[in-house]
């Protein structure tokens, strides 16, 4: 069967297993059970909740201000994606960030690229690796390796762009396959990314919402309900299908696109200095790791994609904005609000936000 969200099933297939809903684990407990190391994050999920009607007017805000500019960019690496493959595409998005815009990319490369490709979506955790078993699926299908382009929405620090890298290397000596681990995003904050739209840290729509943007999927799982042979897990938010907004948002980027494409053609990739990116990314972090008292990276979440996570579905101790003002952050500084978050501006952060996590085990 395939299993395709609420999307389109030409759109994507998730190579996700659908488990029953799970004893949801609150945030501050999941906390804790992380922190302490009781628990891997990707045993647990806590329950999501729709957006207040306050925020789902940011969201359409969001879309107004910049979904030219996304579409602009899901353009651009869609000519990238079509320069460095030969033949059919096999675009596998990274779960679940990395779904909308392969969904988009997606129906681009045959369109304006006249490349047949396909697109599936699997999980990478952080510290678990690649879904192994979607990743043989996926060469069962008669996909050549060659063809592969792992998609994702952003990088933050470039964990999971690491992380695909390593499970890739390893992946490919255990089969004797030749899979390029290389990660195409977007927005490569980072300078991890193998091929980038961008480095610029700006506000992706589908960043500022959770599954009603991504399918309707939860964050994938990996827990005793995962067996040897299966995908990695999802629960599928059947009840908040009234409010879905997943393939709406798709199919807009998508005609933005084609507007744009038509209009204006292709437009050509912005020069992407990787190594500055990296180079700021790697002096921010040891600068707030000392600033703030942190000793653990994985506390700091850089750049509006991941603080927007961090506010969303985690235990926020602070956020960070260069311009309290900009409309870029309008839905942190509006979820800071709702959830009584301290806010600081600093007008010398190099993102527009930055998030830290509290730590649990203090007190």
């Amino acid at each position: 069967m395939n299993f395709s969200g609420s999307y389109r099933s030409e759109d994507v297939s998730f190579l996700l297993k659908p488990l029953a809903m799970q004893d949801f684990v609150d945030v501050p407990e999941k906390e804790f059970l992380i922190q302490s190391g009781q628990r891997h994050y990707s045993e647990m999920l806590s329950p999501e909740s729709l957006p207040s009607e306050r925020y789902l007017a940011v969201f359409r805000e969001a879309c107004a201000a910049n979904t030219a500019r996304m579409a602009r960019d899901c353009l651009t690496l869609a000519g990238l994606i079509a320069q460095r493959r030969s033949g059919p595409v096999t675009l596998v998005s990274l779960a679940r960030a990395g779904t909308p815009v392969g969904v988009v990319l997606n129906s681009l490369l045959p369109k304006v690229f006249g490349r047949a490709s396909t697109h599936y979506s699997v999980s990478i955790i952080r510290d678990r690796g690649i879904d192994q078993v979607a990743l043989e699926h996926i060469l069962a299908q008669g996909h050549a390796p060659e063809s592969i382009v792992f998609i994702d929405g952003w990088t933050g620090k470039g964990v999971i762009s690491r992380e695909l890298s390593s499970a890739i290397d390893e992946f490919n000596s255990r089969r004797g396959t030749a899979i390029d681990g290389g990660l195409y995003v977007l927005s490569d904050l980072a300078g991890s990314a193998a091929c980038a739209a961008s480095c610029d840290d700006y506000l992706i729509p589908s960043s500022i919402l959770n599954a009603t943007v991504s399918g309707l999927i939860s964050r994938s799982i990996l827990n005793e309900a995962i067996g040897p042979g299966d995908f990695h897990g999802c629960v599928y938010y059947q009840q908040f299908e009234a409010h879905d907004q997943s393939q709406s948002f798709a199919d807009g980027l998508v005609a933005a696109a084609l507007e744009i494409a038509a209009a204006d053609g292709t437009p050509a990739a912005q020069a992407v200095d990787r190594e500055a990116a990296g180079a700021v990314s790697r002096a921010y972090m040891l600068a707030a790791l000392e600033q703030h008292g942190i000793t653990d990276v994985n506390m700091i979440k850089p750049g509006i994609g991941e603080a927007t996570r961090v506010l969303l579905r985690r235990s926020p101790r602070l956020l960070i904005l260069r311009d309290a003002d900009a409309p870029d952050v309008a839905h942190l500084a509006l979820l800071a609000q709702e959830k009584a978050i301290p806010v600081i501006v600093d007008s010398t952060l190099p993102y527009h936000a930055v998030s830290l996590i509290r730590s649990a085990l203090d007190g």
